[in-house]
């Protein structure tokens, strides 16, 4: 097997999950997150496109149901041993297999946990799901279970968050040394994700994101690259990857030149990430972080040009994205503990003027406090 942790911390996972269900009073748990998937058996696949469900029961065992593609992929990167497949057909409706797969298991009448938010189980797939099991069994809303287990990092995990760091900053490197006019976007970004997986390291969750010139105020990927001028601006946000570990980071470069608006609103941003820093502390609401940002770029007449979260949890994720459970915005009380990981993102948008300064790092919080990852400096940098 092709195992990126050992048996038996999955093993101590799968005990932890087992555990959860136990307090809240469930039979079993029916998986259709593939970061769940991965988290507990190592099973790594995109498999999840289609009807793939995991079933983990009270006492440990499971069953994984999926397309014959991913049969030789379980078998070859999981522990998982009982693997069924349903076959493609016009009339197919994998739930009805999978409710036979529950009755072998005693499910009748029991109280199943679901994992409905998950990208997979498409509302289509969960009408489905739902009509298989009316008057079989209960189920009821359990998304959260395993992203709660998931959102402290064991040392195991540490290890690739911080190899996903060291990527991030490589990539970082390649991007000043392109950057500048003339440059192309395409030749940038090429030269980023090369590093990353000249490094060893994976795709990313979802694209990296790439704007100049106006595209600057954007923070989502856009297709379509262009070179940049002699005098603009580069807004960049990517992720180092390793075993699907994140590592987050983003910057807004001058190119030529930067404007006074540029430096004012770096120095705002500069503020802002120093109070985040200090408001994320174990044993406080993350909630916290984002007023920390708000109170400063607030206070400085920023409010229009601000977003309303500052960054949210990394951890091991499969595309469409790279955001993980929890985020960081007002009124969250999730506490943050000792090996959370949080991407920051301080996102300063001025569309009046054009211009754009986005800094942002990814941080573990310590027993005292944080500890950004980055090698990188984020003083605001010309190219």
């Amino acid at each position: 097997m092709a195992l990126h942790f050992t048996i038996e911390e999955l093993a101590g996972r799968r005990e932890r999950t087992v555990v959860a269900l136990g307090a809240k009073g469930l039979d079993g748990l029916l998986i259709f997150r593939q970061e769940s998937m991965y988290y507990l058996t190592g099973y790594d696949s995109f498999g999840y496109v289609f009807f793939q469900c995991l079933y983990i029961s009270a006492d440990g065992a499971m069953t994984l149901l999926t397309r014959a593609p991913d049969l030789r992929q379980a078998r070859h990167t999981s522990v998982i041993k009982d693997i069924r497949i349903w076959t493609d057909a016009p009339d197919a409706d994998p739930a009805l297999e999978l409710k036979e797969i529950l009755q072998e298991h005693g499910c009748a009448h029991k109280r199943l946990g679901v994992e409905y938010e998950a990208y997979g189980l498409t509302a289509r797939n969960g009408q489905r799901l739902d009509a298989a099991l009316s008057g079989f069994c209960t189920l009821t809303d359990a998304s959260d279970l395993v992203n709660q287990l998931r959102v402290v990092k064991s040392p195991a995990e540490m290890v690739y968050v911080r190899q996903a760091a060291a990527l991030a900053d490589q990539a970082l490197d390649e991007a000043y040394r392109l950057a500048g006019p003339g440059a192309d976007e395409g030749e940038i970004l090429a030269a980023m994700q090369g590093a990353i997986f000249s490094g060893g390291g994976d795709y990313p969750g979802n694209e990296f994101i790439i704007g100049s010139g106006n595209d600057a105020l954007l923070c989502r990927y856009k297709t379509g690259r262009r070179k940049l001028d002699r005098q603009d601006q580069l807004t960049l946000e990517w992720a180092g990857v390793y075993r699907h570990y994140h590592a987050a980071m983003m910057r807004t470069i001058p190119i030529g030149r930067a404007t006074l608006r540029h430096s004012e609103l770096h120095r705002v941003a500069m503020d802002a990430m120093q109070a985040c820093l200090e408001a994320l502390k174990p044993g406080r609401p993350i909630g916290e972080v984002f007023d920390a940002y708000a109170s400063v770029c607030d206070a400085a007449g920023m409010k229009a040009h601000r977003l309303n979260a500052t960054g949210y949890s990394l951890g091991t994720t499969f595309a469409p994205n790279w955001m993980d459970w929890p985020m960081l915005y007002h009124g969250n009380l999730v506490q943050a503990e000792p090996n959370m990981v949080f991407f920051l993102h301080i996102i300063l948008m001025d569309s009046a003027s054009g211009c754009a300064i986005c800094p942002g790092q990814t941080v573990i919080v310590t027993e005292n406090g944080c500890e950004a990852l980055s090698q990188q400096s984020l003083d605001l940098i010309v190219k």
